[in-house]
C-alpha cells in the first residue's frame, strides 16, 4: 500500500465554483483511506479561498495561477509540493469522490504490480446512477472513443478492469512512474488522460479501472472538454492530430505534417455531410495549430522515447476496431428505428397518383415527344455544349451584346443544371420537363402534403390540386419555362423549409431550393425574406437558438448567385431591376393592373383569358370560372379556426402574401422587350398564393372535419372543381390554343448554326423593324440566341451596355458612305440578319425592312446569303476578328465570384446529402408540422374502416397514436479521417430543442435508446 497519497485539485473562481470546491473538500474529509497532502491550485484570484477557513484547514498549500492556466499546467505547477514516492490523485473543483472512492483506488493499485494508473467511474454530480465516463480507447487512426459513458450504472461494466486510457479527472498515478507520466499540455484540454494512458502501457505498465470507486463530476469543470460546440470541436481535433504526429514513426512524421492541410479539406466536406458545420472552422484551426508547434511535438516524443520499453504492438489490442465500433453501437434496427411519421409514398397512393399524371400528361402534350426543341411564347433552344451551358451561368462576357461583360442571372445557372441532364442534346430537357411537368407537380404538391397530414387520400388531394394550379398549366400553356420551374420548386422548398429549424440536412436542401426558386422567380423575393424573417422570429421566440443558425443559413446560397447582379443594378441599374423576370422576355397575355386584370387575379388567374375560359364561355362569362375555386377558397378561410388554428393562419398568411406579391407584379414595369414595356410576370406570385390556400385547405380537412363522410364530400368537391376549372387548358394544346411549337433548333439561320458548331462564339447582328417604324438590334453569339443566355442586365437596360451598335446599325441602312463592313468585322460579327416580319406586322415595319434590303444589297464588304424563313441573311466578305476576351481584372472577378458561389452551392449539396444517421434523426420526429402533442395520428385507410365497421375489432387506442417521438439514434461515423463523433456539449444542459433532430453520433445515448425501443417494440407486441 503507497505510504502517501498527495491530491491535486485545480479550481477556477466563481460563486457556483467554490461551492463545487466546497464539497470536493468535504468529499476528501470523509475518505475511508487518509490523504498525506491536498494542494489547490487556483486559476484566477485566490483571495477567497485563503479567508475561508473550511479550506486552509484541509489543504497544505494554495498556489495562485493565470486565469487561463489549463489542467495540465497547473498541475505541473503543484508537481513541486509532491512529496517523494507518493502518488498522485489529480482532481478538479468539480470531482467529489464518494466516501470509499480513494480507499478502492489504493486497493486496485496494490493488488496489480504492473499498474501505472487506476481510474475511477466517473458519474453525473445530480444523478450518480448515469456513467460519466468509464474508460477510453482509440481507433486504428487516433480518434478517442468513451467504452461507456451516458449510460444507466446497472453494474453492466463493473467487470471490466483493463483499459488504454481513462478520463483524467479522478486517476490516481503510482508514484514511482509519476515523474515520467506528466500531463501533456499541448493537447489543449482533451484526451489527457488517455494520453498517460498510452505512455503507461508503452512503458511497461498498464491503467487500470476501478469501477467500484466513484467519483461524481460536473460538465463544466477545469478538466472537463470546453464548453461550445465549436471550442470542444477545436480541443478535440488538436488533440487527436498532436497524438498522431507524438505516436507516428519518425520518418512518417513529415508525411503526417503534410497531409494536416489535406485533410482538413477532406473532413470539411465530411463534417457538411454528417451535417456539422459548426465544426468546419475548428478542423482548420486545428489543422494550422498542429502545423506550427513542431516543439510541442518534439518534446511530446522525447517524453515517450525517455519512458518507452514496450513496443507500439502492446496497446493494439486494447484499440478499438471500425468493426467493433459499428458493432457496439449499432441498435439493430437500421434506419426504421423509431419512425413515428412513416411516407407511405407507394403503401398510399401517392406513386399511382403521380403514374396517373403520367398518362393524362402524355395525353396532353402528345406530339412533344417527336419534338428535339420546344419553341413558342419564352421558350428558346439551350446551348448545344454542356461547357457552353455552363459558361453562360457565370460572370464574364455575356452571349448577347458586344464587349457586355458582367453577373450571369441566377436562372443561368438552374437552366445549366437542367441543360445537363441531357448532355447530348440539352435543348431537349426542356421537353422533358414539358412532358414530365403534370406527373412531377403531382409528386411535389404530394410530398408538401405530409408536412400538413397524414391522411393518404388528403395527400393525394394536394398532389392533384398543385399539378392542375390556374397559374401553372397557363405557364405550360404559354410556354413559360422559369414559371414552371418555379411552380415545381416550390412544394419541395415549402417540404424542406418548414423543418429546416429541425436539422442541418433540411436547412441545406431548403437552401438549394431557396435560391432555385428565387432563381426562377425574383420577384418572390420579398414575400420569401419576409416569411423567412417571420419564421427566424418564432424560433428565436422558442428560444430553439440552434434551429435559428440553421435559417440563417437558408438564403445564404441565393444571396451568392445574386450578389453581382444586384451590386450590378446598383451601379448601372436600379436595385428593383433585379426582381426583373429572367429569360427571354416575352410580351404574351397576362393580367395587368386595371380592373380586369385585378379581378383575374383575385381569382387566382395569371392571365385574362382566365386560363382558356373566355374562349370557351366568351369573355363575359369567363369570370365565373373563378367560381370552380370557390370551394378550395372556403376550405382555407375555415383552418383560421380549426382545431390546428395555428398552423392553418401562418398558411394564410403565406396565401396572402402570395397575392400581394401578384398584385405588386403587375404594376412594375422594368423589362423591355423589342422597346416595349413587359410587366413582371404575377403567376409566381399566384403559384405561391396557392400553396397557402391549399396547405389550409387541408389543414380544415384533416382536424376540423372530423366526420369521415363530410370530409370525404368536401375534398372531393374542392377537387373535382379544381379539376373542371383545368379542362380548358389541359385541351388547349391540342384545340390550337397553345402557342407551343416544335422548334426551332437554332433561332439564326442553318447556315450560321453551322459555323457555329460545338457554340463557337461567331457572331451575328440581328436587325429586326418593329411596328413604330424603328429599329431593334442586338447581337447573339454562337449557333442560336438561348434561353440561358439571356441576361436581365440588357433586359432591363435603359441606356445601352457595352459597345452600343444602335447608330452603328442604323447607318448600315441609311445612305452614308462608310466601310460599315470593316467596322462590323473589327468587333467579331461575321453576319448580319434582317430578321423575318411576323404576320401582324405593321406597314411602316414592311416598308423598313423593304428598304433594309435594299441598303444592305448595295453596301460594299456585305454579301447575301440567302432569304430563309428567319430572314435575310448577309455575310462578310473579309474575316471578322476573333471575339473579345476578359481582362486581367475582369478574370480574377471572375474567378473570385465563381469561386464563393460554387464554395457555398457545394456546402450546401453537402449539407443535403441525407445520410443513415439523418434519416433516422428525421424519422424519430413527427414529419407534420405544428400539430399540438396531444392530437392523434392517423393510420392508413383500411385501419379506419375497420374500426368504423367493427368498432370492437381495433381498439381506438391502436388506431391514435401519440406523437411522442423516441430519443432519436444515430450512426456511428466510420473510422477514418472522414469524421470524428461529437460529444454532448454543456450548451445543452439548458434542456434540448424540441424541434432538433439533429442526427447524433454520441454514445451517451445509445443504450438508453435501445432499452427503450426493445421496450416500445415488446409492449406493441403485445398487443398485436
Amino acid at each position: 500500500m503507497p505510504a502517501r497519497v498527495h491530491a491535486i485539485i485545480v479550481a477556477r473562481p466563481g460563486p457556483s465554483a467554490r461551492a463545487q470546491l466546497l464539497r470536493t473538500l468535504d468529499a476528501l474529509r470523509s475518505q475511508t483511506a487518509p490523504l498525506s497532502a491536498v494542494t489547490l491550485v487556483i486559476c484566477g484570484d485566490a483571495r477567497t479561498a485563503r479567508e475561508s477557513e473550511s479550506v486552509a484547514s484541509m489543504v497544505e498549500g494554495i498556489i495562485e495561477a493565470r486565469g487561463g492556466t489549463s489542467y495540465a499546467d497547473a498541475v505541473e505547477m503543484a508537481r513541486p509540493r509532491v512529496a517523494e514516492g507518493s502518488a498522485v490523485w489529480l482532481l478538479a473543483h468539480d470531482t467529489a469522490p464518494h466516501p470509499r472512492a480513494l480507499e478502492r483506488l489504493i486497493g486496485a493499485l496494490e493488488r496489480s504490480p504492473s499498474a501505472a494508473i487506476v481510474a475511477p467511474k466517473l458519474v453525473q454530480t445530480d444523478n450518480d446512477r448515469e456513467i460519466v465516463s468509464l474508460g477510453v480507447s482509440m481507433t486504428t487512426l487516433g480518434r478517442s472513443v468513451e467504452l461507456a459513458a451516458g449510460e444507466l450504472d446497472q453494474g453492466q461494466h463493473d467487470g471490466r478492469d483493463d483499459a488504454l486510457g481513462a478520463d483524467i479527472r479522478g486517476m490516481l498515478i503510482r508514484g514511482e512512474i509519476r515523474d515520467a507520466l506528466r500531463v501533456d499540455p499541448a493537447l489543449a484540454g482533451a484526451d489527457e488522460g488517455l494520453d498517460l494512458g498510452v505512455r503507461a502501457r508503452l512503458g511497461g505498465g498498464r491503467v487500470v479501472l476501478a469501477p467500484s470507486a466513484r467519483v461524481s463530476v460536473a460538465p463544466d469543470g477545469p478538466a472537463a472538454l470546453p464548453t461550445g460546440r465549436g471550442r470542444r470541436a477545436f480541443a478535440v481535433r488538436v488533440a487527436q492530430l498532436h497524438r498522431r504526429l507524438a505516436y507516428a514513426p519518425g520518418v512518417a512524421v513529415p508525411l503526417h505534417w503534410l497531409t494536416l492541410l489535406p485533410l482538413a479539406l477532406w473532413r470539411s466536406v465530411t463534417h457538411l455531410i454528417g451535417k456539422r458545420p459548426e465544426e468546419v472552422v475548428p478542423e482548420w484551426a486545428a489543422a494550422l495549430t498542429a502545423m506550427v508547434r513542431i516543439g510541442a511535438i518534439a518534446r511530446s516524443r522525447q517524453r515517450i522515447r525517455a519512458f518507452r520499453s514496450s513496443s507500439w504492438s502492446s496497446i493494439a489490442p486494447l484499440r478499438v476496431s471500425r468493426y467493433d465500433l459499428r458493432r457496439r453501437l449499432d441498435d439493430g434496427h437500421g434506419s426504421e428505428g423509431g419512425a413515428v411519421s412513416e411516407l407511405r409514398f407507394f403503401s398510399g397512393g401517392g406513386a399511382w397518383a403521380v403514374l396517373a399524371a403520367l398518362v393524362v400528361s402524355v395525353a396532353t402534350f402528345t406530339t412533344l415527344l417527336a419534338w428535339p426543341v420546344l419553341g413558342g411564347g419564352a421558350l428558346l433552344p439551350l446551348r448545344t455544349t454542356v461547357a457552353a451551358l455552363w459558361a453562360d451561368a457565370a460572370w464574364g462576357l455575356r452571349g448577347l451584346g458586344v464587349d457586355v461583360v458582367g453577373p450571369a442571372d441566377p436562372f443561368a445557372a438552374v437552366i445549366a443544371a437542367l441543360g445537363s441532364l441531357w448532355p447530348a442534346g440539352p435543348s431537349f430537357a426542356l421537353v422533358l420537363v414539358w412532358i414530365l411537368a403534370l406527373p412531377l407537380a403531382v409528386l411535389g404538391g404530394w410530398f408538401a402534403a405530409t408536412r400538413v397530414t397524414d391522411r393518404a387520400g388528403l395527400r393525394i388531394l394536394a398532389g392533384i390540386v398543385w399539378a392542375l394550379a390556374p397559374t401553372f398549366l397557363s405557364a405550360l400553356v404559354d410556354g413559360r419555362p422559369a414559371a414552371v420551374l418555379a411552380h415545381l420548386l416550390l412544394p419541395w422548398l415549402f417540404h424542406t423549409a418548414v423543418v429546416a429549424h429541425r436539422s442541418w440536412g433540411a436547412a441545406g436542401a431548403a437552401s438549394i431550393l431557396f435560391a432555385g426558386v428565387t432563381a426562377c422567380a425574383p420577384s418572390l423575393i420579398p414575400a420569401l425574406v419576409l416569411l423567412w424573417v417571420i419564421a427566424l422570429g418564432i424560433t428565436l421566440g422558442g428560444a430553439r437558438f440552434r434551429g435559428a443558425v440553421r435559417l440563417l443559413w437558408l438564403p445564404l446560397p441565393a444571396i451568392a448567385l445574386f450578389a453581382p447582379l444586384v451590386v450590378w443594378q446598383l451601379r448601372h441599374g436600379s436595385l428593383i431591376a433585379v426582381l426583373a423576370d429572367p429569360g427571354l422576355i416575352w410580351a404574351g397575355p397576362q393580367a395587368t393592373a386595371d380592373a380586369a386584370g385585378r379581378l383575374a387575379l383575385a381569382a387566382g388567374f395569371p392571365t385574362p383569358d382566365f386560363a382558356g375560359w373566355a374562349t370557351v364561355v366568351g369573355a363575359e362569362l369567363a369570370p365565373w370560372a373563378g367560381v370552380l375555386l370557390a370551394p378550395l377558397a372556403l376550405l382555407a378561410l375555415l383552418s383560421a379556426v380549426a382545431p390546428r388554428w395555428r398552423a392553418g393562419i401562418t398558411l394564410l398568411i403565406v396565401a396572402l402574401t402570395g397575392f400581394a406579391t401578384a398584385f405588386l407584379a403587375v404594376g412594375v414595369t422594368v423589362s423591355f422587350a423589342q422597346g416595349a414595356a413587359v410587366a413582371v410576370w404575377p403567376g409566381a406570385g399566384l403559384s405561391l398564393a396557392w400553396i397557402g390556400v391549399l396547405g389550409a385547405a387541408l389543414v380544415t380537412l384533416d382536424t376540423a372535419l372530423t366526420m369521415p363522410r363530410v370530409r370525404l364530400v368536401g375534398a372531393a368537391v374542392a377537387g373535382l372543381a379544381v379539376a373542371i376549372c383545368a379542362v380548358p387548358a389541359l385541351s388547349s394544346f391540342h384545340t390550337g390554343r397553345s402557342v407551343l411549337a416544335d422548334g426551332p433548333a437554332s433561332s439564326l439561320p442553318a447556315y450560321v448554326a453551322a459555323q457555329a458548331v460545338d457554340d463557337r462564339p461567331v457572331g451575328t447582328l440581328v436587325l429586326t423593324p418593329t411596328n413604330d417604324g424603328g429599329l431593334a438590334a442586338e447581337v447573339a453569339w454562337g449557333a442560336s440566341e438561348t434561353i440561358g443566355a439571356q441576361t436581365t442586365m440588357l433586359s432591363t437596360a435603359t441606356e445601352p451596355q457595352g459597345t452600343d451598335i444602335t447608330t452603328l446599325a442604323v447607318d448600315l441602312l441609311s445612305a452614308r458612305d462608310f466601310d460599315g463592313a470593316d467596322e462590323l468585322g473589327a468587333l467579331g460579327i461575321e453576319y448580319v440578319l434582317l430578321a423575318e416580319l411576323s404576320d401582324d406586322g405593321s406597314d411602316r415595319a414592311r416598308t423598313l425592312h423593304t428598304a433594309a434590303v435594299t441598303a444592305l444589297d448595295q453596301r460594299a464588304g456585305f454579301v447575301q446569303a440567302g432569304s430563309t424563313d428567319r430572314g435575310v441573311l448577309y455575310r462578310l466578305e473579309a474575316d471578322a476578328a476573333p471575339r473579345g476576351t476578359l481582362s486581367a481584372g475582369q478574370q480574377a472577378t471572375a474567378r473570385l465570384v465563381v469561386t464563393v458561389q460554387l464554395a457555398l452551392m457545394f456546402a450546401a449539396l453537402l449539407l443535403s446529402i441525407p445520410t443513415r444517421a439523418s434519416r433516422r434523426a428525421a424519422r424519430a420526429k413527427s414529419r407534420i408540422v405544428g400539430r399540438a402533442p396531444e392530437e392523434p395520428m392517423v393510420l392508413p385507410r383500411h385501419a379506419e374502416d375497420l374500426h368504423d365497421e367493427h368498432p370492437s375489432a381495433v381498439p381506438a387506442r391502436d388506431i391514435e397514436r401519440s406523437e411522442a417521438s423516441s430519443p432519436s439514434r444515430a450512426e456511428v461515423e466510420g473510422e477514418s479521417d472522414g469524421g470524428s463523433a461529437p460529444q454532448p456539449s454543456p450548451d445543452d444542459q439548458t434542456g434540448p430543442d424540441p424541434d432538433d433532430t439533429e442526427p447524433r453520433t454520441d454514445e451517451s445515448t445509445r443504450d438508453a435508446d435501445d432499452a427503450t425501443t426493445h421496450s416500445a417494440d415488446a409492449t406493441s407486441e403485445e398487443k398485436r
